[in-house]
């Protein structure tokens, strides 16, 4: 495996226990060398962000994760920093008896929660209580000893994950440490890249000089960073493609004005609008590029589809008769298609074979409907649900929400590292689906063009959002988009 590859691989907890023991048992690795270059990254990550620190207090399990807590500390007290140790219990497992003892021989002494409130103030909080292994809500003196961390306002460090946080989902099924940063061990944790995982703060990878193997297959992968290539010096708006965008019912013709105008940004080389005929004059008169159509049932539809190459399917559609009539005709001419919103919502309603190249982009609650169960279950696993989904539909799917993950129907998982908060808002959606539409009619293969659409999405949001995340809009992605499938960092 190359160091590119590494370095965008995604694992599961399983795995990354796997590549642990085979360290130990077969590459002469004994834990507690593993544990103590663990907690020498980790004290070295703490002196180069907070180099003031003159005062940590830190925060230990009874597990291995604790033990890692422990080597910090003393190698803190090395350092003539100052330490106060909380443990919530006494640390199980010869290694991390061995690092209490360790953090003990140099003055250390371990303290109980009890005595939070009494410690002199801190500069920094190491969260040290649970490892990659955590799948339920905590308790007992966990849950205290993390809301205590969450309630003092200062800098957090959390070790491998925050504690909470589910390391193979993004869930946090309970409370979370809210870290500022995480010291991340061996190889990247899927689910500190997904859903809750914000609560990671900065994340720094350590791989310990542990040798991940070209057998170690990752669960997943994040995308990287890509336009397009240039274009060839004979290309004409014919060899781009003809994207078909088609929705806009009564009072939502806004939601396919911007698939389809996203679909132009992304460089396809003619967009045609079949909606409302209400829709029309204003279309034309903001957007003339867009090459609007009334359209009142399928037969003004089918000579639409017949020039196309490829469909945006869903924006503002609806799901009454002329909706519905509309989304039956389309799928039946056989073309790649981006199928979202009202789309998916009537293949909820009415499950039926979709054309051979096909990209679904649910929001959570879409994926819930299409697999039968609430938006929770969806959320508390993404990774098996957009996988299901893929599988189901024979479909490449989009996961929508923070981490969007894109999804083969071969099971291949690839993870969106960008995006911000201010994407909640309404029209977000519609302008991937015209994105994703638009690297179809250029020649992507399906997974290729969620991928790369989805990663334009967000990074184009990320550059829009630099002038404030409220307010930000789904036509302010545009220019930035343009942008970036150039190549052009803005």
């Amino acid at each position: 495996m190359s160091a590119f590859e590494t370095d965008t691989a995604l694992f599961t907890s399983e795995q990354t226990r796997a590549i642990d023991r085979r360290a130990i048992d077969e590459l002469g690795m004994p834990g507690f060398e593993l544990m103590t270059r663990a907690s020498a990254a980790a004290f070295a990550m703490l002196r180069r962000r907070w180099p003031s620190a003159c005062r940590v207090r830190v925060v230990c399990g009874v597990g291995n994760n604790g033990g890692d807590g422990y080597l910090v500390a003393r190698d803190a007290l090395a350092s003539g920093i100052a330490v106060d140790l909380i443990a919530l219990d006494v640390p199980r497992g010869d290694d991390a008896v061995r690092a209490r003892e360790a953090f003990v021989s140099l003055g250390g002494r371990a303290q109980t929660l009890d005595a939070w409130s009494t410690l002199p103030p801190a500069d920094v909080i190491v969260d040290a209580i649970y490892g990659t292994g955590l799948n339920r809500p905590p308790e007992g003196a966990a849950r205290d000893a993390i809301d205590a961390i969450n309630a003092a306002g200062l800098p957090v460090l959390a070790l491998d994950v925050p504690s909470g946080l589910a390391a193979d989902s993004g869930d946090c099924p309970g409370v979370a440490v809210r870290a500022s940063a995480t010291a991340t061990f061996i190889v990247r944790k899927r689910g500190m890249y997904t859903h809750r995982a914000a609560v990671a703060g900065a994340i720094e990878v350590f791989d310990l000089a542990v040798p991940v193997r070209a057998t170690d297959v990752p669960d997943a992968r994040l995308l990287v960073a890509r336009g397009l290539p240039p274009r060839p010096a004979d290309s004409h708006k014919g060899s781009n493609g003809h994207v078909l965008a088609i929705g806009g019912d009564h009072g939502t013709g806004g939601a396919i004005r911007m698939a389809a105008e996203a679909a132009l940004r992304t460089g396809a080389g003619l967009v045609s609008v079949a909606t409302r005929d209400e829709n029309v004059l204003a279309m034309n008169a903001a957007r003339p590029e867009l090459m609007a159509h009334g359209v009142n049932g399928p037969q003004a539809l089918e000579p639409m589809l017949g020039k196309a190459s490829v469909l945006a399917l869903g924006p503002g559609l609806g799901q009454a008769a002329w909706g519905h009539a509309l989304w039956t005709t389309a799928l039946d001419a056989g073309l790649p298609t981006v199928l979202d919103a009202d789309g998916l919502n009537l293949l909820h309603a009415e499950p039926r074979p979709l054309p051979g190249k096909v990209v679904l982009t649910p929001h959570p609650g879409e994926a819930g409907r299409l697999l039968g169960i609430d938006t929770a279950a969806v959320q508390a696993d993404r990774f098996a649900a957009v996988r299901e989904l893929a599988r189901r539909y024979a479909a490449v799917v989009v996961l929508k929400g923070n981490g969007s993950l894109i999804a083969s129907p071969e099971g291949e998982v690839s993870v969106c590292p960008w995006g911000n908060p201010g994407m909640a808002s309404g029209g977000m959606g519609d302008t991937l689906t015209g994105i994703v539409a638009g690297l179809l009619a250029q020649g992507c293969e399906p997974y290729e063009a969620a991928c790369l659409g989805v990663g334009l999405h967000a990074r184009a949001a990320d550059i829009a959002a630099r002038a404030g995340q409220r307010g930000l809009l789904a036509g302010d992605l545009l220019e930035p988009l343009r942008r970036l499938v150039n190549g052009v960092d803005a």
